[in-house]
This record gives structure tokens, sequence and C-alpha cells, in this order.
């Protein structure tokens, strides 16, 4: 029997995770090969930003989205790679804040342009 392109994506993922968990094995035979190296490279290698703060980063979008096994994967990954609760429970705040401003903001139709310019502002001030 010959090697398939999947076969071999499922031996790298068990290679790289110790097993093959099975939502990989969800993901369609022709999507799996492009979707892992993504996973493998952003989710569990190294990339521009330090795993720590990628874990922080998907906690906070799981957070927002509301996906449970997202929270618990970002969640103990984050802590395996150093984050404390204290900083945890900051992204939560950090979180919390962003969805809040972003409803004030567009519960009032607030104009982009003004926003923007307004920002400069802040960001001028900030610097000094």
């Amino acid at each position: 029997m010959a090697v398939t392109e999947y076969d071999r994506t499922l031996d790298d993922i068990s290679k790289a995770m110790g097993s093959v968990p099975g939502f990989f094995k969800g993901v369609p035979i022709d999507v799996l090969h492009y979707m892992w190296p993504i996973f493998k490279k952003y989710e569990l290698g190294t990339s521009l930003i330090p795993q720590k703060y990628k874990e922080m980063i998907g906690l906070a979008v799981a957070a927002t989205i509301k996906c449970p096994y997202c929270e618990i994967y970002h969640r103990s990954a984050a802590k395996m790679h150093g984050a404390t609760d204290e900083e945890l429970n900051e992204v939560a705040v950090i979180t919390g804040s962003t969805l809040f401003w972003s409803t004030v903001l567009h519960a009032q139709k607030y104009d982009y342009e003004k926003f923007v310019k307004e920002l400069e502002s802040v960001a001028e001030y900030l610097k000094k």
C-alpha cells in the first residue's frame, strides 16, 4: 500500500504531539495536509511572537468567540509556557475592556475618521 500525503501528515502530527487527537481525523483528507503545517508552526512551533503570548492571544480570542475547546487549550498552553494566573486574569480584563469599548463605539455609530484623528492626537501626547 502506498503512503499518502494524508498518512505522512498523520505521522507528523503523531511525532509532534505524541498522538493524533481525533479532531484532526475529522478534517477532510484533502484539507488536513494544508492546515497541519499552519497549526504546527503557529500553535506548536516558533514564530515571531513568543509562545506564551501567542497562547494568551489565543485565549483572548477563544473567550470572545465563546469556544470552550479553544479556551481550555489556550489557557493550558499559556500556563505550560509560563503564564501566571494573574496574567491570564489580566487577559480576561483586557479582552472584556476591548469588547466593551468596541460595543460603545459601534452603538454610538461614532465617526471613524474623527476616532482616528483623536487617536493620533492621544498617541502624540503619550509619546511625550
